[in-house]
């Protein structure tokens, strides 16, 4: 039984009934007014009736426009086929146009069909090319009790899978247009886009919102021309439309067409809306978009990406498609059960994950690429604990930040010019982080893993920086259980911070102890960072370490370590990160000031006949354990002067079986060579030099080369007082 609905129909005189009680009702069941077969009952209409050709018993060929001005309903058993350049629209705002056939359905080259909402359902569809089905900026009202259309007269972009785009600034706040909505239904959207924000109080200009398309098919989709549910422009008097709703159902999606639910340009961009495909495979030349819309008002902040959702695989792709922006995309959570196989954030697209506590988890990739970044926390409160876990985490010119603390858990860490980067604000309330990487991890192209908080980074595997501008810091840092760390050529491994605080914060508890701290010299089993160990940098239970870089600390511990390499171009140092007051502390009194002592007393100052006397010596000569001193300054505007570290390789149970050491050892005092200045530029003396700190070594062999070099000078003081 083939059937035709079809309700105030402009081209035809016929009764006009309403569907509106019936949007969003299942293909299976809607409400049957008409019969082809049954066409001789007046006002019902057939195939002929549409200035068709055929029946939709078997094929129905559309060959004119067709207008209607209300929703629409076509349901058949053979065929439908637009011919080329056929125009089928309802250029209404939520107006729904339905083809329900058994048999296939032919779209010809630049033929269209418009609506608010499209749904279509057949065996096979297929788009020629320029063909088109578009539901751009013709969205009836978005769910209610959602904030996707921003208030205020700021001209923001509308939201719905990204937030909208505002154009206001501020240093205290983020601001962000229309929100975001309809997470939960990610796997299969059926929301409209919501309208952009007015410019002006009395103006109503504004972007639309993007519509709905749902596609059907039984087998195949074969894509050569464009489905779009883009957000609408607005130009400069308002915001642009947020992108609406796009879903696909099939076993194959081929050809060479574009996708579409992208928000519209305005004074401040809409934000993309949600597209799912569930189609087992999908052609590569397909092209999906989900970016935000251009900002005028503000050029690089576009509005924020909408999601991309692949049933199929269960993966999840956002992407901005270059559109630079400072607009998140937030994601609300991950399922568990299926877990995800994918996520994917690429192309200056911004996640933002603004819970106090998740866990990310996939069954594959998390893979971040050109210019992406995904945020996890609030900046107002960095106390959120997040977790990461992924076969693989791929990033490259893309950059996680985390206000809080992270666990990774991964077999595969790739870094290609990018940034980890966590901020526990130093608070030691936050959990140490935690980035277990149990095969793989690279870090090149200048990479970065950062915290200002305790940080572990263990594995099974092998860790390696590349080389210049790799790094590795926190404010206390912890590496162990690799096989093999290798520190490449200008790159780095550091803890503290080189601020003056952070360095504080290690050092202070030693600094006026005369007592060696047992973790030092006979150091736990286990490899743990906290704050009740003495170290600021720990490599631990690792086989070998090569280092043709820079590793810097205050109490640098290398212990069950079976080697390590200095190569030539390498230097492991604690120089200038000890303390900056200390037991040998120098001193500074008119104008003279002294170096400070440690294993040799500090030289006195002198200065216009005044003489300060040098700081003391202090320690152990036979079983050195002490931090370098520092020297005093005359004000604060001068800061005092620091003394050298301490590096402790190996244990007293576990010495090292070989150091070779081809570059430097050093743990030097910060030297001091400007004199000191009054406001009014007048000399007025000189400060004296940290004293150098302690080189503790526990070996089993030591091979030196002729160029190597242990340091623990004395900094050099002013050259007055």
């Amino acid at each position: 039984m083939l059937e035709l609905v079809l309700l105030c129909v402009l081209l035809v005189s016929a009764p006009c009934f309403s569907l509106s009680q019936y949007r969003g009702t299942e293909l299976e069941s809607p409400v049957r007014l008409s019969s082809d077969v049954d066409s001789g009952n007046s006002g019902y209409l057939t195939c002929q009736d549409l200035d068709g050709v055929g029946s939709l018993n078997t094929t129905c060929t559309l060959n004119s426009n067709l207008r209607f001005d209300s929703d629409v309903y076509v349901n058949g058993t053979g065929n439908l086929n637009i011919l080329a350049h056929v125009l089928v629209d309802c250029p209404i705002e939520g107006c729904m146009i339905t083809f329900n056939v058994s048999g296939n359905i032919h779209v010809g080259e630049s033929a269209r069909i418009v609506a608010g909402s499209v749904v279509l359902s057949a065996i096979n569809l297929t788009m020629d090319s320029n063909s088109s089905i578009y539901t751009t900026a013709l969205a009836g009202p978005p769910p209610s009790q959602t904030s996707g259309t921003p208030v205020g007269t700021d001209g923001a972009g509308g939201g719905h899978g990204g937030r909208g785009a505002s154009c206001v600034k501020s240093n205290t706040s983020t601001y962000w247009g229309g929100d975001v909505y309809a997470w939960s239904s990610l796997q299969e959207p059926w929301s409209y886009g919501s309208e952009g924000g007015v410019k002006a109080s009395a103006t109503n200009i504004r972007g639309k919102g993007g519509g709905r398309v749902k596609l059907i098919l039984k087998d195949t989709i074969q894509l050569n021309g464009s489905v779009s549910a883009d957000g609408g422009d607005s130009g400069e008097e308002g915001g642009g439309g947020s992108g609406g709703s796009i879903c696909f159902r099939a076993v194959k999606l081929k050809g060479y067409g574009r996708i579409s639910a992208s928000g519209g340009k305005g004074w401040g961009g809409g934000g993309g809306g949600r597209i799912s495909l569930d189609c087992y495979s999908i052609q590569e030349d397909v092209r999906v978009l989900v970016h935000g819309g251009a900002s005028i008002g503000c050029p690089q902040n576009a509005g924020a990406a909408g999601t991309y959702f692949n049933a199929e695989l269960v993966s999840l792709r956002v992407g901005n498609d270059n559109m630079t922006t400072e607009t998140e995309t937030p994601l609300l959570d991950f399922p568990t059960r299926p877990l995800w196989s994918n996520i994917y954030v690429d192309n200056h697209a911004k996640v933002l994950v603004p819970l106090l506590w998740t866990r990310m988890q996939v069954r594959g990739q998390i893979s971040l690429y050109r210019g992406s970044s995904i945020v996890f926390g609030l900046s107002k409160f960095p106390i959120s604990e997040f977790e990461l876990v992924a076969e693989e985490l791929l990033m490259s010119n893309s950059v996680i930040k985390v206000f809080g603390a992270l666990r990774l858990v991964t077999k595969m860490l790739l870094m290609l010019n990018s940034v980890i980067k966590i901020d526990g604000e130093g608070n030691p309330a936050v959990p140490s982080s935690v980035l277990e990487v149990r095969n793989l991890a690279v870090l090149t192209e200048k990479s970065v893993i950062a915290s200002n908080a305790n940080l572990g980074v263990y594995g099974q595997g092998m860790l390696t920086l590349t080389g210049p501008g790799d790094a590795i810091k926190g404010q206390r840092l912890s590496l162990s259980q690799f096989y093999n760390i290798t520190v490449g050529p200008g790159s780095i491994i550091q803890a503290p911070l080189d601020d003056k605080e952070s360095k504080t914060e290690v050092t202070q508890a030693l600094c006026e102890s005369k007592t060696c701290p047992i973790d030092l010299i006979s150091p736990p089993d286990d490899c743990h960072v906290n704050y009740t160990l003495s170290f600021s940098l720990q490599i631990c239970r690792v086989e070998d370490i090569l280092v043709s870089g820079l590793v810097k600390g205050s109490i640098i511990q290398i212990h069950r370590a079976r080697s390590v390499v200095v190569t030539d171009e390498g230097l492991i140092t604690a120089s200038e990160f000890g303390c900056s007051d200390g037991l040998g502390k120098g001193l500074y009194s008119n104008g003279a000031g002294s170096g400070a002592g440690h294993g040799g007393r500090g030289g006195s100052g002198l200065f216009n006949g005044r003489v300060c006397n040098g700081g003391h010596t202090y320690g152990d000569p036979d079983f050195p354990c002490e931090l370098g001193s520092g020297a005093e300054s005359p004000d604060k505007s001068y800061e005092n002067v620091i003394g050298g570290g301490m590096i402790v390789i190996g244990s007293i149970q576990f010495p090292l079986l070989m150091l070779n050491l081809r570059g430097s050892l050093s743990s030097d005092g910060q030297s001091f060579e400007k004199p000191i200045a009054s406001g009014n530029r007048s000399l007025v003396g000189g400060v004296g030099g940290g004293s150098g700190g302690t080189i503790l070594l526990f070996l089993q062999m030591l091979e030196l080369s002729n160029n190597s070099s242990l340091s623990v000078q004395g900094g050099r003081g002013g050259p007055l007082g």
